[in-house]
């Protein structure tokens, strides 16, 4: 190994395209020239020697060390662009057009990365799977062309195709990586007829499958090797979820194949729900996988689908090996919170958690050291950047960056990099970047604290029925199924006043002559009419409607409510029933304190009502949530102030 490369990485954003070098200190690359236009993709090769980009005019194809301009491709109109494993090849895409002369439109078009010469061009209609897939020697290239497989040879693109295989139905194909290549085809299910997945050698197309699997619930698949290429994830899905569970279809199921047809297996996924992420290890002989509904479950499986780990349930959908296999990162983006769990896979324990919220992208770095983790347009189009983490946690470069759309770090072979040591290195020095960004960055809204109050409440002591703690679940419903919303201070509900903060309850309709449930008759005739004359004159209209009138404060519960309100507008209680001398205030306030009693005596039944329920419930052996049996607490409380109030429960 003569010299390590740099720790390079990549940005694409709406005004700009640059290379920044790596650790420690994270300084844009100046021998590299901006391009004058938005570019509209770039790529490294696999192995990090090149770096590629396209614009509305061409292609740029620059040494990714040194930012030496090496190819200028006059290709207008790229829309995506792909090297080679070895960097020898550059293919590019472009949307197909209809010609003048009828001809067919070759809008894939393969060229030579070093000297810029066409070598070859297909017809490709669908941008989707139109990378030509070669071996890692790049002895060999294939490509899906309807139901026929084409193989070609690179350093003889003139012959043609050198062979081919048609497989009815077949939808994709997947070229394994390893010096013995073998070639994944999976067939969709159509019809009725079950879907299915063969694997072919590549050197012997003729010859019969070495593996094959039929599936249903496969209308599309996920196809992952391993690294060496000896075994296959396949993860089968649909598009339409019969049982209306998931919008984005249903997960049909998680199969292990071996290439060599020795061994296949259902990897059992014991919680229900969607699989979110499923990755290899480095070494080829374990993998990762998150499933079911959130909280989601993660299982480590060795290459036999025996069970190595479980990481327990978490809020994640995302999980990546480091390149040398020490680490895993295990993360939960998109409408997740972004927190990133990092574990030692040597003992298994958690190393550190970063809250990296707002992540569209993670990655690790080449030496699997560093974490990088960009929020990206149009995904979100605010607080746009790249951040980088070191693999202990502390955040050690940022780099904001209006309208971000793609970052990647420089791919680079592993055996070309120091090995990761056997303990886990310290963070280096943050860069200076994080601190000027600390000092601009956006203040964190706290939390308001206590349990959210309507506005008709605020400001008021509420019944300790409904308090509750806040590391405490919330019970299943209110106390009582038939409060309603509040209506605004002051008016009528019921033909009875509002109290701001208190749940209300429909009157119980009574009949004439019919005596009240507490003892309390109903009012005379005479009573009526002075009732009647007072609504026309001052508390209503001829109509019968309720006119608005602003809410009065109400005293506190632990007294005597009308002697209460009597004193705080600086009289005397009055004697019940002796209206003569008292002046029109007085007697709306006496009223007014009469319906407020009334109100309160309707709330504490409901209160006790819902505690003789619950006794109950938690007499028959249910269980009981932590508000309602602080509730049952309430019992003595309420009965204590129905006692203050004059009346035995």
């Amino acid at each position: 190994m003569a010299s390590q490369p740099s720790q390079q990485y990549a940005y694409r954003a709406q005004k700009s395209t640059g290379l920044v070098g790596g650790t420690p200190d994270y300084n844009t690359i100046d021998s590299f020239p901006q391009p004058d236009v938005p570019t509209r993709t770039f790529k490294y090769s696999s192995d990090g020697r090149l770096f590629a980009y396209a614009v509305p005019t061409g292609v740029h194809i620059y040494q990714a060390e040194s930012a030496q301009l090496l190819q200028e491709l006059s290709l207008p109109n790229i829309v995506d662009i792909s090297f080679s494993p070895r960097g020898t090849y550059l293919s590019t895409w472009e949307r197909p057009i209809k010609l003048e002369d009828g001809a067919q439109h070759k809008n894939l078009r393969v060229f030579s990365a070093s000297t810029g010469e066409e070598l070859i061009a297909f017809s490709q209609k669908s941008q989707e799977g139109w990378e030509l897939q070669y071996t890692i020697s790049e002895s060999h290239v294939v490509r899906l062309v309807g139901q026929e497989i084409q193989v070609f040879r690179p350093v003889e693109w003139s012959k043609g195709i050198i062979d081919k295989l048609k497989v009815e139905g077949a939808t994709s194909i997947t070229l394994s990586p390893g010096l013995n290549p073998s070639l994944a085809v999976f067939v969709a299910e159509k019809k009725g007829q079950p879907a299915s997945l063969k694997i072919y050698s590549l050197t012997s197309l003729s010859a019969p499958p070495t593996c094959q699997k039929t599936f249903f619930k496969a209308q599309r698949s996920q196809i992952k090797w391993n690294t060496l290429g000896t075994q296959v994830l396949v993860l089968t899905q649909t598009d339409v979820d019969q049982a209306n569970k998931s919008y984005y279809g249903e997960t049909g199921g998680l199969y292990l194949l071996s290439a060599a047809g020795n061994f296949d297996c259902r990897v059992p996924l014991d919680k229900e729900g969607p699989v979110h992420d499923i990755t290899w290890s480095p070494n080829s002989k374990e993998f990762g996988v998150i499933y079911g509904y959130m909280p989601a479950k993660t299982m480590l499986f060795d290459q036999r689908v025996r069970s190595l780990h479980d990481f327990g349930p978490a809020f994640c959908n995302f999980i990546s090996f480091n390149p040398q296999g020490r680490l895993i990162a295990i993360a939960g983006f998109g409408n997740l919170a972004g927190k990133v769990d990092i574990y030692d896979r040597r003992t298994l324990t958690k190393v550190t958690t970063i809250d990296a919220s707002n992540t569209s992208h993670c990655e690790w770095s080449p030496d699997g050291r560093f974490l990088l983790t960009a929020t990206l347009s149009p995904r979100l189009r605010v607080d746009n950047g790249i951040k980088i983490w070191h693999c202990t946690g502390p955040l050690v470069h940022v780099q904001p960056i209006d309208e971000l759309y793609q970052t990647s770090w420089r791919p680079t072979p592993v055996d070309a990099l120091p090995a990761f040591p056997p303990a886990i290195p310290p963070a280096p020095a943050p860069a200076a970047s994080v601190e000027q960004n600390a000092t601009v960055a956006k203040p964190t809204p706290t939390r308001p604290a206590g349990a959210y109050r309507p506005p008709g409440a605020r400001g008021l002591e509420a019944s300790s029925a409904y308090k509750r703690e806040d590391d405490a679940p919330s019970g299943g419903s209110t106390p009582n199924g038939r409060f309603s919303r509040s209506p605004a201070p002051g008016r009528f509900q019921n033909g009875r006043r509002h109290v701001p903060g208190a749940p209300t309850s429909p009157s119980p309709v009574r009949h004439a002559g019919e005596q009240d449930k507490r003892g309390r008759k109903k009012k005379g005739p005479k009573e009526n009419k002075k009732d009647n004359l007072t609504a026309v004159n001052g508390k209503g209209n001829a109509n019968g409607e309720a006119s608005v009138r602003p809410s009065i404060d109400i005293p506190s519960l632990n007294g005597d409510v009308e002697g209460t309100a009597a004193a705080a507008n600086g009289e005397v209680p009055m004697t019940p029933g002796a209206d003569n001398g008292l002046d029109p205030a007085a007697k709306k306030i006496r009223n007014l304190n009469k319906k407020v009693r009334e109100a309160l005596l309707d709330v504490y039944e409901i209160h006790l009502k819902a505690i003789e329920d619950l006794k109950e419930k938690q007499k028959k052996g249910e269980r009981l949530e932590a508000t309602q049996l602080k509730k049952i607490d309430t019992e003595a409380e309420i009965r204590k102030e129905l006692a203050t109030l004059g009346i035995s429960s």
